[in-house]
Parts: C-alpha cells; structure tokens; sequence
C-alpha cells in the first residue's frame, strides 16, 4: 500500500468517517476511494487526491508525507 494511501486511510479514521461518508464529502466515487486506499490502484490522480484532502480537511502535504 503506498503512502498516500496509509494516510488516507489514517486521516479519515482519526475523523471517524466511513469511505463512503469520505467519498461523498470529496464529490467522488465510493469505488474509486476504496481503490485508492486499499491499493488496489496506484496512487489517485491530483485533482482527486485535491478532493479528498480537502475533505479530511488537511494538505496535500499531508497526504503525500510518510510518517
């Protein structure tokens, strides 16, 4: 799993959201979230990792820092 992916993950939990709760708040897909933070794809496009960051309500810094 890479490291945006970690984060998401840990930054949306640490919110007590659900992925689909996340995915709505971002204006995506609930597939395209689960993807992305299970690993199944590779890292998200900018814009999308733009929408989830901004709904978890921290930067793309900290999306894309390893711990």
């Amino acid at each position: 799993m890479s490291t945006i992916a970690q984060n998401i993950k840990r930054y949306r939990q640490k919110k007590k959201m659900t992925q689909k709760e996340l995915a709505e708040k971002a204006g995506i897909d609930f597939f395209t979230l689960s993807k992305v933070e299970t690993g199944a794809t590779s890292n998200p496009t900018i814009e999308t990792a733009m929408k989830i960051a901004a709904a978890l309500g921290v930067s793309m810094n900290h999306l894309m820092k390893e711990k």
